[in-house]
């Protein structure tokens, strides 16, 4: 919920600019999910096993509203968005998610953190193709 309500400080303008690029990763984390839900690629702690408990709360919760906060700060600067990235992918593969292992929430099963963070990272490179041709698409239409 909270980085929901972030998105009150990003601006209206920076909303219609950068959704639709937030929306198109919130899906294909969503298939991602599903995917290492499949695999299990990590353990949820509670008892009953639940995608629309366990992973979709991850998938909708922080993704569009983190993407759209990075592409504010750093859409035209690729090297700032990846840097931005790479800061916020790690910071969750390596620390976060022994937080939520140690909270008994969430910890990695089949991937280390060096595998959890590729995963998390190479959406990154999606969104910023996305947002690139939204924003090419809208200066020819």
């Amino acid at each position: 919920m909270i980085p929901w309500l972030t998105l009150l400080f990003i601006g209206k303008r920076n909303i219609k600019r950068y959704s639709l690029a937030g929306v198109f990763i919130v899906v294909f984390e969503i298939i991602n999910h599903l995917y290492g839900h499949k695999r299990r690629w990590w353990k949820f702690y509670d008892k009953r096993k639940s995608f629309i408990k366990d992973e979709l709360p991850f998938s909708i919760g922080p993704y569009m509203p983190l993407s759209m906060w990075i592409l504010k700060f750093s859409y035209g600067s690729f090297k700032k968005f990846v840097i931005l990235n790479v800061i916020s992918d790690a910071f969750f593969a390596f620390f976060f998610i022994d937080v939520l292992k140690k909270f008994r929430i969430v910890g990695l099963n089949r991937l280390n953190h060096v595998q959890f963070f590729i995963y998390l990272h190479y959406k990154a490179y999606l969104l910023y193709g996305v947002q690139y041709l939204s924003e090419k698409i809208k200066r020819v239409g």
